[in-house]
């Protein structure tokens, strides 16, 4: 029976573990998005440790243009690159960064290319204990980068065509709302369903264990 209940025990807290880091990636959404349009784009940072993360550095893909930022109380924003193109975007927190259990978002207008392709988003996670976290690892890796499919879907109208810089920006913004909220919306239903898949096997391992130490005391 001390056996059966460390087993127990150890799956689902195992379980446990996995439902609290499998969504739990640095990201950049929207995941599509149409060729050429000036796209905001939102990075999603979450803090998998105890420890703060003090910043964050992210690689611009090629083909992908970045014009602008939206600060952030907090954070020093600094970009390397060539005159003509940025290549990397660095968010440094200037007072205590993310602490555990915490994440931070910022967001950022681009140029997407011209051509139907997917673009990677690389990102480097810096934590306080000097540990550096890389999400540059292919899709369904341990560390993944970000996705972005560039392609001419249904919903890529004349509103994503340039027509100069702050229209598109204001398209981008309302763009990027409506997929935040679908993306958040899904991201609530896989995490219900992975919460009730995870209830269901704990109940099972709960009957198996029961079920052993009835028929142990039978005997």
């Amino acid at each position: 029976m001390k056996n059966i209940t460390k087993l127990l025990t150890s799956t689902f807290a195992a379980l446990l573990v996995f439902a609290g880091t499998a969504n739990a990636h640095v990201t950049v959404k929207p995941s599509t998005s149409a060729p050429e349009a000036w796209e905001t784009y939102t990075i999603k940072i979450p803090v998998e440790k105890e420890t703060a993360t003090t910043k964050v550095t992210l690689k611009v893909p090629d083909g992908v243009t970045f014009e602008s930022y939206q600060p952030v109380p907090g954070w020093k924003v600094t970009t390397d690159g060539d005159k003509e193109h940025v290549k990397t975007v660095t968010w440094e927190a200037t007072d205590e960064g993310i602490s555990a259990g915490q994440f931070q978002q910022f967001s950022f207008i681009a140029q997407n290319p011209k051509e139907e392709k997917k673009v990677a988003w690389d990102a480097f996670q810096y934590y306080a204990d000097g540990e550096i976290v890389e999400w540059s690892g292919d899709e369904g890796s341990a560390l993944p980068h970000s996705v972005t499919q560039i392609s001419l879907a249904p919903k890529a109208d004349a509103e994503s065509v340039d027509h100069g810089h702050e229209d598109e920006a204001t398209a981008g913004d309302s763009k990027a709302a409506d997929n935040s909220k679908d993306e958040t919306a899904a991201d609530d239903s896989d995490n219900g369903t992975l919460i009730i898949t995870l209830s269901v096997i704990a109940l099972i391992l709960s009957l198996v264990a029961l079920f052993a130490a009835v028929r142990k005391n039978k005997k």
